[in-house]
């Protein structure tokens, strides 16, 4: 009974986003060229373009992942996922709006272009860049993409009754033809459908937990467990210090700015949504995910001995849920995972597609209609790389690698992305930038042993320095040969 109520429910909402990508066609068409798939015709209003910010920035890991984490670390991962909110919140209000006019002033459909379009230079050089910045979110993100694969499976095939592979193809196909078809209009209607559910998810658990253990007996309990779970001496998976905790606010704020499949929505704001309206929309949505954590410090009072905390999740639904509730639930846990995995595949499809085609081939001259074709093609041909990958990449790489991923992608792009609104700078500053933030990043995540966020951040900073120093050197050597000219 419990298996076809999950297949009902999984039914009616694979109906309800085929439904919504069908009437996202039509923005698609709406466009000449490639901004109708690329960027949703620039059409997302302030609710939609909220909504979907919030369902990719909460993706899985806020549901599964990091209650698993509250279980084994305590009080300190609830502080550090609430600071996503925040984040995400000042990243729309100080930085959406310039990446947005500077984006259609410059006619950049992607992150890869827009930053090879914003910096001075020769056109061998803007494609080089675009090139690198487009490959490295290829791979980067076709991790991360795996791992997301990889999840959807373990939740989807025993909520399923099926094999965790042939879940994990049955989801993946779904998100394959609803994004070809619409888009990045597809991806944020139906990820407004879905975080929808998420909150709503997200009540269900919050009220579930303070309904049995009033907020004091709860913290009484947990004080009692071990007074580290509340008062800890380090920020657990974050760093060695109670402080580094707070290293999450800058991470997650150059996260929702930099990564390609977060800034692409402020790109596709439409010119008449105002960012306070944006704002208003997201902050209760996000501090209401950000409270998800709490399952795991209340499974931590309620089943202390469990040996894996990334059960933590998974325990709460099937022990302090009834068999309906946890359906539903668990299919918006779904939704989730899948707003994030929409969302990295449409970004790196259109790396594909469009940022290498014009780096490789500038010259292109397509149809419209044949461009179309092309980015469609790309949706289901990383779909089905990401499924081939997930079959071969070794399990207990998938975590690690994907957290490597988007934290190295965030160094790479920071420098070009945000100070190029503050620091002028020619083409060759952002390539420096890119290759430093990129090779730090995986210097750092690989051979030290820092923090979650430590590495990210110390591999920006450095990306950051060594554009502003870059920009500067050529700055005065243009300034050198002009006094020069001067005087002769």
């Amino acid at each position: 009974m419990a298996i076809s109520l999950n297949w009902a429910l999984l039914i009616a909402t694979v109906i309800i986003m085929i439904a919504l990508a069908l009437y996202s066609n039509r923005i698609v068409h709406s466009s000449k060229g490639e901004g109708g798939f690329l960027l949703a015709a620039n059409s997302l209003g302030p609710f939609i373009g909220g909504a979907t910010i919030v369902a990719t920035g909460f993706s899985g890991w806020g549901f599964m992942g990091s209650p698993g984490v509250a279980y084994k670390y305590g009080a300190i991962e609830l502080l550090g996922n609430f600071f996503f909110a925040p984040a995400m919140i000042f990243a729309v209000l100080f930085c959406a709006r310039f990446l947005h006019t500077k984006a259609n002033k410059i006619g950049s459909l992607t992150l890869p272009e827009y930053i090879a379009n914003s910096h001075e230079g020769p056109d061998t050089a803007k494609r080089l860049t675009q090139a690198f910045v487009a490959v490295i979110t290829i791979v980067l993100l076709l991790v991360f993409l795996v791992g997301q694969i990889k999840a959807l499976g373990l939740l989807a095939g025993p909520w399923l009754g099926v094999d965790n592979h042939a879940a994990s193809l049955l989801m993946l196909a779904i998100i394959v033809v609803y994004t070809s078809i619409g888009g990045l209009a597809a991806v944020a209607l139906t990820d407004a459908f879905m975080v929808v559910g998420m909150c709503i998810s997200a009540l269900v658990i919050i009220w579930t937990i303070f309904s049995d253990l009033p907020i004091a007996e709860l913290l009484a309990s947990l004080d009692a467990i071990d007074p580290e779970l509340l008062a800890p001496s380090n920020s657990g998976p974050y760093g060695a210090s109670a402080w580094h905790v707070l290293l999450v606010l800058p991470y997650a704020f150059i996260y929702s700015t930099t990564l390609p499949y977060m800034s692409v929505r402020f790109m596709a704001l439409s010119s008449k949504t105002k960012l306070h309206h944006i704002a208003a929309y997201m902050t209760p949505m996000a501090c209401l995910l950000s409270l998800v954590p709490i399952a795991g410090l209340y499974v931590r009072v309620k089943v202390p001995g469990l040996e894996n905390p990334d059960q933590a999740m998974p325990t709460f639904l099937t022990t302090f849920l009834s068999p309906t509730v946890s359906a539903v639930v668990t299919l918006f846990i779904l939704f989730a995972m899948k707003s994030t995995t929409n969302s990295v595949l449409h970004s790196i499809a259109g790396s594909v597609s469009h940022d290498l085609r014009q780096a490789i081939w500038p010259n292109c001259k397509l149809s419209d209609r044949s461009l179309l074709y092309l980015n469609r093609f790309a949706v289901w041909i990383l779909g089905a790389a990401g499924f081939t990958l997930m079959l071969y990449v070794p399990p207990f790489m998938l975590s690690m690698l994907a957290i490597l991923g988007s934290g190295t992608l965030m160094a790479a792009l920071v420098a070009p992305t945000l100070l190029a609104h503050f620091i002028p700078a020619n083409i060759y500053a952002a390539l420096v930038s890119i290759v430093i933030g990129f090779m730090t990043g995986c210097t750092f995540f690989l051979y030290f042993d820092l923090g979650w966020v430590e590495a990210p951040i110390y591999a920006s900073m450095l990306a950051c320095i060594s554009y502003y120093v870059t920009a500067k050197a050529f700055q005065n050597r243009h300034n050198h040969v002009e006094h020069n000219i001067v005087s002769r």
